[in-house]
C-alpha cells in the first residue's frame, strides 16, 4: 500500500506529525527490531509513521508505506528488513537528494529515521545540509565500523562467523589440513579479528594490517609440527593478500601443506539478531524518536559500551572506528 499525502511538513518549527523511517546499504540483523522500535516509539508520541521502501530509490521515487504499531508485529525476531535495503548510485547526484526532499515535503514528513552504515550517513549528511531536512542516523551494519558507538548487527554476524568456524574446525580436525576462511569486512577487520579470538583461530588477517604472510606460513608449519589438531586462518575479504583464497595459495607455495577455502558470505548478513542485537535496536530506535521530537537534525544516535552517544555526522564522517589491533597479540599468545 502507498500511502497519500496529508498532514503537516515539520520543518521551520511547525508540528511534527508525521516521520518515516528507511533501512538503506547492506541488511543487518536488527535492522526489522530497529524498524519496530520506531514505528512503535511514533505511535506511543502521537506520530505517525511512514516507511520509505527500498532505502534512498524510496525517498527519491516517492514509494512510502504506513507503518502503524500493528504492521511490525512478529519481526523483531526476523533477520533482513522489511522495508527493502540496498545501494542507490542515483542519491550522489543533486537532482535526485533534490526529489526526495520534495517527496519528504509533499507527503508531510517531517523527520527522517535513516539506518544503515558509512554510506547511508553520507547520504543524509547531504540531504540535510543541502534542503534542510531533519533527520536521526541509527548505526546498522555488520561491519561495526562506525564510530563513537556500537552497531546494529555486528553482534549477530560475528556470532554466525564463529559459529561456522566451530563447524569448520570439526573438518580440519578430521582432515588434517589448515583451513583458510573468509569472512566480510572490505575495510573493516572487526569480523575477523573477534570471530577468530571467540573459535580458537591461529591468525587473522586484516584490511587495517600489512601482515607479513611469513608469519603466518610459519605458523602454520609450527602447528603442524607440534600435532596440533586444527589450523584456522581467518581472512577479512578486504585484507591486502587478496582474500583467503589467495592466502591459502601463498601459505602452500611457502609450506607444501595443501589447505581448504571457505568463504561465508552472506551468511552473516543474515540469521535472527542476538538479544545484544534487539535491544540495542530498540533502543536506538526509540531514541531517533526522541531526539526527531526534540528537533535534533543531521546527527546519529548510538550507544558505545552502554552509553548513550549522540554525533554530529560531519564529525562521524571524518574518522572511521579503529579495530582493537593490540588483540592480535592476543591471538598469537592463545594458538601457542
Amino acid at each position: 500500500m502507498i500511502i497519500s499525502p496529508d498532514g503537516e511538513f515539520g520543518q521551520g518549527g511547525q508540528m511534527l506529525r508525521r516521520i518515516a523511517v528507511l533501512t538503506s546499504g547492506g541488511d543487518s540483523p536488527g535492522m526489522n527490531a530497529c524498524i519496530r522500535a520506531v514505528s512503535r516509539a511514533a505511535a506511543h508520541n502521537g506520530l505517525e509513521c511512514l516507511g520509505a521502501v527500498g532505502g534512498f530509490s524510496g525517498l527519491v521515487k516517492g514509494e512510502f508505506v504506513p507503518l502503524p504499531p500493528r504492521s511490525v508485529s512478529n519481526i523483531i525476531q526476523r533477520g533482513g528488513t522489511i522495508l527493502k535495503a540496498g545501494r542507490c548510485p542515483e542519491f550522489l547526484q543533486k537532482r535526485a537528494r533534490a526529489s526526495a526532499a520534495r517527496n519528504l515535503s509533499r507527503m508531510g514528513i517531517g523527520g527522517l529515521v535513516a539506518i544503515g552504515g558509512d554510506g547511508t550517513f553520507r547520504g543524509v549528511h547531504a540531504l540535510c545540509r543541502e534542503h534542510g531536512v531533519q533527520a536521526v542516523s541509527v548505526p546498522g551494519t555488520i561491519d561495526n565500523d562506525i564510530p563513537f558507538t556500537d552497531s546494529i548487527g555486528f553482534d549477530t554476524a560475528v556470532n554466525t562467523a564463529m559459529q561456522s568456524i566451530d563447524k569448520i574446525k570439526d573438518t580440519s580436525i578430521s582432515h588434517g589440513l589448515p583451513f583458510f576462511v573468509e569472512v566480510m569486512g572490505r575495510r573493516s577487520g572487526a569480523i575477523a579479528l573477534e570471530s577468530a579470538i571467540a573459535s580458537g583461530a591461529e591468525a587473522a588477517l586484516l584490511p587495517e594490517v600489512l601482515h607479513d604472510m611469513k608469519d603466518v606460513c610459519r605458523t602454520i608449519r609450527e602447528g603442524r609440527a607440534a600435532g596440533k589438531a586444527s589450523l584456522i586462518v581467518v581472512v577479512a575479504e578486504g585484507d591486502e593478500t587478496g582474500g583467503a583464497r589467495r592466502a591459502g595459495e601463498v601459505a602452500k607455495l611457502a609450506t607444501g601443506i595443501d589447505y581448504r577455502v571457505c568463504v561465508l558470505g552472506h551468511t552473516q548478513r543474515g540469521g535472527s539478531p542476538t538479544v545484544r542485537d534487539r535491544v540495542l535496536a530498540t533502543r536506538l530506535g526509540c531514541r531517533a524518536v526522541e531526539e526527531l521530537m526534540r528537533g535534533t537534525k543531521d546527527s546519529m544516535a548510538g550507544e558505545e559500551n552502554g552509553v548513550a552517544t549522540l554525533v554530529p555526522l560531519a564529525r562521524i564522517l571524518r574518522k572511521r572506528k579503529e579495530v582493537r589491533i593490540d588483540d592480535l597479540g592476543l591471538l598469537r599468545t592463545m594458538s601457542e
